[in-house]
């Protein structure tokens, strides 16, 4: 449920108080009624609308004045935000039995956005002011943004993932992440008076990472501003405009992870500089991890991966002859691995399975490498993993490996319908050792 914006109203001073485009501000007035009231009424200047929640019971009286009923709140929003500090008014008038006027309250508010928003559509673009961003459902008529694990190697020099690095290296590196803007309008003086903070969840925070696209000297560099060792991040010098920030996946949906991850910005009023702020307004999205989709064998291939045996009674190189006259055919490139880089491990359907991970501005290969650990334990890693060709492991927790672990053992039915229900892209299929 969302925090609800109170403000307190008073008639022996004026109140002052920030409010974020569009949001709800509830009124406050029991502390503020004088003795002897027996009705109020509400006026408000032309940016405010005033909302009376009420009982179907309670009617307004005379001269749109409304009892003094308990039940009764007063919410007010503003579609505006301001040009200058406190102006928008809110007055509140307190009448007695007579109908004479006994006392005023007076809010004078300062409306300012704050909006955190991603690619909520799914359509490769972020739009502002999107309605329900906590929120993340599937298919095409679906909301909510996708990220992808930055599982490839775009940065020269790197020893592994790019996830891997705390830094950007490459602007190549940032087509793999996932925009988030932060937009922010109102007078600067209020922003010198409030923070804008950009939060992560503790259990969402080793899942993820966020660049803050900063601009010195013409020049943009990406600074780390939230991951697993950050949970947030105070913005300075917020003023009117966007500032950009790159959101990159570390981890593959898996056993305990849903692959839902959220983001937050809060407007806090500061009251003192050492003090924790209080936060009147929080604007969450939600991202989705793009899950890693085996390809089944039907498929067009691109690419063919076989291992070479050239000595001994077991050699190939007739096997090979043939395939190389196929795949010339099939207009399909053939990558021979030697003895050498395989340590005469032939079983490389054993080794690797290949994939894709999927989002609507960047789609890339990514090779699953098994736990079997045999000859080709490394082949993956250091042959296939590179510039928009992602890699991903997997260990069995405390137990030996088994002929299970080979991904030969493996496999991924075509688009197939089961029983009524499709399946779009296939469905897993895993060997048994049992005579099933």
């Amino acid at each position: 449920m969302p925090q609800r914006h109170v403000v307190q109203m008073s008639t022996s001073h004026a109140s002052y108080s920030v409010c974020v485009l569009g949001t709800e501000v509830f009124l406050d007035t029991r502390r503020s009624t004088p003795k002897g009231a027996m009705s109020f009424d509400v006026h408000a200047t032309s940016a405010v609308t005033v909302h009376i929640i009420h009982s179907p019971m309670t009617k307004p009286m005379i001269n749109s004045r409304w009892p003094l009923d308990p039940d009764i709140e007063i919410v007010v929003t503003i579609d505006v935000t301001s040009s200058t500090v406190n102006d928008n008014k809110v007055k509140i008038s307190y009448y007695g039995r007579e109908g004479n006027e006994l006392s005023v309250a007076w809010l004078y508010l300062t409306c300012v956005e704050v909006s955190l928003d991603v690619d909520l559509t799914r359509n490769g673009r972020v739009k502002s002011r999107g309605k329900d961003k906590a929120k993340w459902t599937w298919g095409p008529d679906g909301q909510g943004a996708v990220l992808l694990v930055n599982c490839d190697r775009d940065s020269p020099g790197a020893g592994g993932t790019d996830s891997s690095q705390v830094d950007i290296r490459t602007t190549a590196d940032l087509q793999d992440m996932s925009v988030m803007l932060l937009r922010t309008q109102g007078p600067s003086a209020i922003f010198a008076e409030y923070q804008v903070v950009l939060h992560v969840p503790e259990s969402d925070a080793d899942k993820v990472r966020v660049f803050h696209a900063i601009r010195d000297d013409s020049h943009p560099h990406y600074k780390p501003v939230l991951g697993p060792d950050k949970l947030s991040y105070v913005l300075d010098h917020v003023g009117n405009g966007e500032n950009t920030f790159y959101v990159e996946g570390l981890a593959f949906p898996d056993v305990g992870f849903s692959g839902l991850v959220s983001f937050s910005a809060s407007l806090l009023e500061v009251p003192h500089k050492n003090s924790p702020g209080t936060p009147i307004f929080t604007d969450t999205v939600v991202f989705r991890m793009a899950p890693w989709i085996m390809t089944p064998n039907t498929q067009q291939p691109m690419e063919v991966f076989v291992c070479s045996i050239q000595r001994g009674p077991d050699s190939n190189q007739v096997f090979l002859e043939g395939l190389q006259v196929l795949l010339k055919k099939a207009n399909c490139k053939l990558t021979i691995c030697s003895e050498v880089e395989t340590r005469s491990d032939r079983w490389i359907q054993d080794e690797l399975e290949f994939g894709y991970v999927e989002a609507p501005h960047k789609t890339f290969p990514v090779v699953f490498d098994s736990p079997r650990n045999r000859g080709l334990k490394d082949f993956a890693f250091k042959k296939i993993l590179g510039p928009d060709f992602g890699y991903v492991t997997r260990e069995p927790p405390g137990r030996e490996i088994t002929s299970l672990d080979s991904f030969g053992n493996l496999d991924v039915s075509p688009p197939v319908t089961v029983r009524g229900k499709e399946y779009p892209l296939g469905r897993i299929l895993i060997g048994s050792p049992l005579p099933w």
